[in-house]
């Protein structure tokens, strides 16, 4: 259906421009810079019914205190550990997020941080490019990924979809996740320690949020050992970022593909100069097709309020 125009909306955070277009040709939209004061937003900015923002901004109690006629939080991304979920609950604020449509090509990138990472791909295009190999200069030889005794931190939609990328290629798959998935074919270890020192490779999937904050910290990159591979494509906050940092320093881990981090787009610099990690700017969801199909699906939570009808994906 077609929502009215009249009714005003937020764009909040780094939206596709199709998303955008969309928007602008339902609805009155005012676009709000991230690091906005939320109690100094215009008074027309205020009367806004919707809020969309990218799952890496989110929303704040500040922001939803600001907006007293905000009615829902349509996210652009699948994740809300962004949102204060409780505070939009106590509000009556709707909340819908975009699962489903980008669990392959999240997947998909997980699997190519595995490959990067253990086959020092990045490292040795720096030294084509460079012009070292030509100069006579030899690259290190790598690990393997076939063989390797792979780890799921989290098996829900996405961790099941790398996994069963990686069955043909994987030693083993083994995972923990809250509680063990009654269908899944591979074998559940009770903590996230023992995964780490059970496995080659560890690749984080689950779900961010509080009580997932700091999850992989120092002991458990120590448990990965010298030669283990952290893959990361849940949430920067997941890891204790400073661990992760020193353990890659000192080589206590031997190596680490990450696509997220705690201060996006703020990486530590100490990162850069090391050819055992492999670095992405949040590119898991960052194909053509998923950031279209993530923005329908905004636009059918969106459609769905404005009819007073269910929403197509509830998070509350």
């Amino acid at each position: 259906m077609s929502a009215s125009h009249s009714i005003p909306v937020i764009a909040y955070g780094p939206l596709s421009s199709y998303l955008e277009a969309q928007l602008q040709a339902r609805f009155t939209v005012h676009q709000v810079p991230v690091d906005a004061d939320p109690a100094s937003l215009p008074e027309e900015v205020r009367e806004a019914r919707a809020l969309i923002p990218f799952g890496a901004v989110g929303a704040s109690a500040a922001i939803m205190d600001a907006l007293p006629k905000l009615e829902i939080i349509g996210l652009f991304s699948v994740g809300y550990d962004k949102v204060d979920i409780e505070h939009a609950r106590a509000k009556g604020i709707r909340v819908s997020n975009t699962p489903d449509v980008l669990t392959d090509d999240v997947a998909d990138l997980a699997v190519g941080l595995l490959y990067a990472t253990v086959r020092n791909i990045a490292a040795n295009d720096r030294m084509v490019r460079s012009g070292a190999w030509a100069r006579g200069e030899r690259p290190q030889l790598s690990g393997s990924v076939t063989g390797r005794r792979i780890g799921i931190l989290g098996l829900g939609r996405i961790g099941r979809a790398i996994a069963r990328r990686l069955e043909p290629v994987a030693g083993e798959i083994a995972y923990h996740s809250r509680r063990a998935v009654m269908d899944a074919p591979y074998r559940y270890v009770p903590d996230a320690m023992t995964l780490a020192r059970e496995c080659d490779a560890v690749i984080v999937a689950t779900s961010g949020g509080p009580e997932a904050r700091g999850l992989v910290d120092a002991a458990m990159l120590d448990a990965l050992g010298p030669q283990g591979v952290l893959v990361n494509i849940s949430r920067g906050s997941v890891i204790d970022e400073d661990a992760l940092v020193a353990a890659l320093t000192e080589r206590r881990i031997g190596g680490a593909g990450l696509d997220v981090f705690v201060n996006e787009p703020h990486v530590p610099e100490a990162l850069f100069a090391m050819d055992h990690v492999v670095l992405q700017p949040h590119q898991g969801s960052a194909t053509e097709n998923t950031r279209k199909a993530m923005a329908d699906l905004v636009l059918a939570n969106l459609d769905a309020w404005v009819a007073g009808e269910p929403l197509v994906t509830p998070v509350i």
